[in-house]
Formats: structure tokens, sequence, C-alpha cells
């Protein structure tokens, strides 16, 4: 995408869209225009705009609706919302619903620009899309919409000064997002520091964060500052927080509350200017519920909570990551392999990785190392998968709970192409056409361009 930013307009009055469309274009905006609500919600399925304009009354489903469905999936997506009928009642609905602006036809299009340009500021789609995410998250590659939107929380919360606290199994890619959150925060320039808190043993641990001084401890040769003062101007990365031992608990939310250290076996405190990220795979709120771990110092470190979704509910991910892991273990191991077949591909998309993407890496480079074929074939990748392969849930199941995000998943994974889409949902193509049709869903939404090379995953 090029430009200021994507809008998604809706309105039902052919006319006006097309003209708002237009004044939008002219401004530098990339929009993508829906004459019904209906319509609206397949595009969201394939692609997250960066703005929502909506009109409030409409042919069947109605802006205020549409409003509720966006923020039940997509919290952070700002929506404006027009209408020609507006009153005082219909504005505060709306703001309390989440509605970002309520403006009122005939509205000057200048307000609405103002608007507009305020909306993406606020929420970190301003102009230069692309070059921005390039920096701030170009190891995270993703096509899924629960992944934009967890991005685009990640990419508001970067510019506040506060702790985040990150939930997601192991494996997900905790320390990936942590780091694209110091990227997008005032401190990118300044040192991002990560430490395992369940890796170090606990007589070691207090020394590794808070530093020592020499002849402190048996083996301390030499004055250490630790790594609260190696972060000092930028970001400390807690991983797996919840494995820390209660005594490091006490000291570490003295740390926070005061803003100093004192290094083991000194008497003399340091003052430290650290953001604090911090993430586990356990349940913080029932361990401190139970006693495990300290309630004050939990919501000290919870003033903002993310989740990363695990891989198995990102299927379209998948393809995406496999391909650029191909890529990257071939010039690393130096094999010249050009893909996966058709049916090893399918089993990646089906396997049920409860090791999520670090467990799909570590798949991918054993099947690499074993292959001495131009292609992956699904015997290999079944010897390197040790857990039971779980399978695209069939489309009747799928039906009765969201048959629509499935099948936008389906045409996600297989970049819009249909056969491939209608041969994993079990479906011949006349059969699937009538249910894209049913829930308007147009492949070519689904298409994308190769990504940039630049992009990498760690």
């Amino acid at each position: 995408m090029t430009g200021k930013g994507r809008i998604l307009l809706v309105d039902d009055d052919t006319d006006l869209l097309r003209l708002l469309s237009m004044r939008l274009d002219a401004a530098g905006y990339q929009v993508i225009a829906c004459e019904s609500a209906e319509q609206a919600m397949a595009h969201l399925a394939a692609q997250r705009p960066h703005l929502v304009i909506t009109d409030l009354r409409m042919r069947g489903m109605d802006g205020m609706a549409l409003l509720e469905r966006i923020h039940h999936h997509n919290p952070a997506l700002p929506v404006i919302i027009l209408t020609a009928q507006g009153s005082i009642p219909d504005a505060v609905s709306a703001t309390q619903l989440g509605a970002f602006a309520f403006l009122t036809k005939p509205f000057d299009g200048k307000a609405l620009v103002a608007q507009i340009e305020n909306a993406l500021r606020l929420a970190g789609g301003t102009a230069d899309v692309v070059v921005d995410n390039a920096r701030w998250r170009s190891d995270i590659i993703t096509r899924s919409p629960a992944m934009e939107e967890l991005l685009s929380q990640a990419r508001l919360v970067a510019g506040a000064d506060v702790s985040v606290f990150i939930r997601g199994q192991s494996g997900a890619g905790k320390e990936l997002l942590a780091r694209a959150i110091h990227n997008a925060s005032p401190r990118r320039d300044a040192p991002f520091v990560a430490v395992n808190c369940g890796a170090i043993p606990e007589p070691l641990l207090e020394s590794e964060l808070f530093g020592h001084t020499k002849g402190s401890f048996t083996g301390a040769t030499q004055d250490y500052q630790g790594l609260f003062q190696a972060a000092h101007g930028g970001t400390l990365f807690l991983d797996e927080i919840g494995d820390m031992p209660p005594p490091l608990q006490v000291k570490l939310l003295r740390v926070l509350e005061d803003r100093l250290v004192r290094p083991v076996g000194s008497t003399r405190s340091v003052a430290v200017d650290v953001r604090i990220i911090s993430a586990t795979h356990r349940d913080l709120a029932t361990e401190a519920t139970a006693g495990n771990f300290r309630e004050d110092l939990y919501y000290r470190l919870n003033v903002v909570a993310l989740e990363i979704p695990p891989l198995g509910e990102r299927r379209e991910d998948i393809p995406a990551l496999a391909q650029h892991f191909l890529a990257r273990l071939c010039a690393k191991h130096g094999k010249h392999i050009k893909g996966y077949s058709p049916e090893a591909m399918e089993l990646l998309v089906g396997a049920a990785w409860p090791g999520n993407v670090r467990q799909l890496l570590n798949v991918i480079e054993q099947a690499v190392a074993l292959c001495t074929t131009e292609i992956i074939s699904t015997a290999l990748l079944q010897k390197a998968i040790r857990d039971e392969p779980g399978n695209v849930p069939p489309l009747v199941e799928a039906r009765k709970h969201f048959e629509r995000d499935y099948l936008a998943q389906l045409l996600r994974i297989t970049n819009g192409n249909v056969t491939q889409a209608a041969l994993l949902a079990k479906r011949n193509r006349t059969e699937f056409y009538k249910l894209l049709h049913r829930h308007a869903l147009d492949p070519a939404l689904f298409k994308t361009a190769p990504s940039p090379s630049a992009s990498r995953e760690k």
C-alpha cells in the first residue's frame, strides 16, 4: 500500500459514495468503497483498513450495528459515522459504542479530512504507512486480521511510556512483539535488552538484573552493571516473568516504584530510566490469586495487556512463514530447494502446532537438512512433526459457528486461489463459489503482491 492510509468507506447512497471516494482519493488515501455494511464486513475479513467511515442509516445492517461488529473484533480500528439524520441521542450512542467522530450531512470536506488525519494519527496509521511498518514491525510476517489488530494495538501503546504485559503460548513470538513495540516507541534509539527469567538460576538472576560489585560473592571478580543499567533509556524485556522467584518479585517491585537499582554487595542505589515489557505463557491472574505471584507486581506490570494468538488460530500465516523460513534456511545450509509439494503445504496448514512459530521453524529446518530434491515432500514433514497433526475444520462444522470467517481464512491461506481453497474445504469449485457469493467474499480481495524481501522472521 502507498499513500496516507487505507480507508473503508460505507454508504448505500452510490452518488455520495462515488463523490467521497474521489475526494479522499485526491487527498492521497486508498479508498475501498462498499454499498452496504454486509459488503464492508466481507472486506474486513480479507484485509484490515486503517479507518472506517460509514453512513448511519443504511438498508440491512445500519452503521451503528456495523460499528458494534467492528469493535467486537477490532477494538483499535477507528470509525467515523456520517448521517443526514443526526441527533444528540445518535451521537451519544455512537460515542458510547466507540465511534471516533460523528458528523452530520452535509458536512464540510475540510472538517472530514481533519477528522481522518486526527484519527489516523492517533491510531498510528499516518502517512508512509509501509515505510513505517518496515521500520518497526519488519520481523513479523502475517496475513492474519487478528495479528493485524494486535499490531495496531501495539503501535498505539508504543507511544505511551507504560508497562506492557504480553500473554501468549511458548514460541508464539512474544519477544518479536516486544521488540516491535520498542522500535515504534520514542526509545527506539536506546538499547532493547531481553532476559528469560526462567532460564537463569535464582542465585544468579538478581545479579543479572540489578548488577553486583567486585567481591560481593564467590566468582564476582569485577563490577557488573546488570541489565537494568544496560537498558537505561531503552526497554527491558522480561520474558517468562511468571517463573521469577518470590524474593526477586519483591525487589523488582521496589525497582519499578522507585526507579532505582542497588547492585548486589553495594550500598549505593543507581537511578535507571527503563520501560518494562514483560511476558509469560502462564495465567498470572490465576497465579496471583493462588499466591504464587505478587498481586501488586502483577498490576504494576499489567498496565496494558496484549495477547498473541497461537499459530493454530492464524493458519493463514503458515504458507508465508513457511516460504520465508525455507528461503532463509536454504541460504543458511547452502541448499537449492524451490518449495513444497501441495500435499506438504496442506500438511503444514493442518498441523496442530502446539509449539507455534518456533516449532514450525524447527520442522522446516529439519526438512531442509534432510531434503535431497528440489521440493519438500509430505514424508519429510511427517518425520519432523512429532505431534499428532490436526485438520482444517470441516466446512459443515465451521458453518455452524462462523462460516464467513472460515471461508475468508481459506482464501487468505491460498492467496485467493479458489481451486486450492475449495480443495482444502473438500468442496467442488461450483459449490465453493456459491458459498463465497452467499457471504459477498471476492477472491480478488485476498490476492496480495509478494511481501518485501526485507521482511524477516525470527
